[in-house]
């Protein structure tokens, strides 16, 4: 998890034609057909002809926007991880002010959209194995996130809030590991799982607990 990404504007659209605006609404309507059709039937079963017909396009007009099918779910899943970017916001930053307040709220910001995109992110997971490309791009996602978080445990140990322990990457590893496979299994309904109203708070008990020993951390004297 990290704050918003420093670089402004879209996501860039991996594998897309160059030359083109990313607002242009074919594209977002390429893009909005594949992840309405995701609700309904795997990635592998929907075809290039199926979202071109959603978008309203013909065949060769895909492939001015897009040169395969993976290019599409590769810029869906872009477009989401931005967002969740976006939405932590600068949580990390101010968790002097009250640890457990900030954190919660990191963690149930980046439920909720990935909450609210969890066709794409099932279609990801699922096809992670077989496909380098979004294997490559989940792995650069997840290496942002666990650096940010490493950074914020050490500035947790430096000011004396959390005790010193595991390495602070390591920690952070395990944490993002976490919450990727109990969001999964409670977005899949992939059994056992944790149930979707308490997700949030589960998580947070285990992330308070391993950073801090203790679900109260404290607040900074001057916050």
């Amino acid at each position: 998890m990290t704050p918003a990404r420093t670089s402004t504007g879209t996501a860039p659209t991996r594998g897309r034609r160059p030359g083109r605006s990313t607002g242009d609404d074919r594209e977002v309507a390429i893009l909005a057909t594949a992840e309405r059709l995701l609700g309904q039937r795997p990635f592998g079963e929907i075809s290039i002809d199926d979202l071109a017909r959603g978008a309203g396009i013909s065949r060769p007009t895909f492939y001015f926007y897009f040169p395969a099918k993976d290019a599409v779910l590769l810029t869906l899943l872009d477009r989401v991880t931005e967002e969740a970017d976006a939405a932590a916001g600068d949580a990390l930053v101010r968790l002097a002010e009250d640890p457990r307040a900030r954190w919660r709220e990191l963690i149930a910001r980046f439920h909720a959209t990935f909450g609210g995109h969890r066709d794409v992110v099932l279609a990801c997971a699922q096809v992670r194995g077989t496909n380098a490309e979004v294997r490559r791009l989940w792995a650069e996602v997840l290496e942002r996130w666990v650096r940010a978080v490493e950074a914020a445990i050490e500035g947790e140990r430096a000011r004396g809030a959390a005790p010193d322990g595991l390495p602070a990457r390591d920690l952070a590893i395990a944490l993002n590991s976490m919450n990727e496979r109990v969001w999964y299994a409670t977005f899949a309904g992939d059994g056992p799982a944790v149930a979707e109203r308490d997700v949030v708070d589960v998580l947070l008990d285990v992330w308070l607990t391993a950073i801090y020993r203790t679900t109260t951390p404290p607040v900074s004297p001057s916050a």
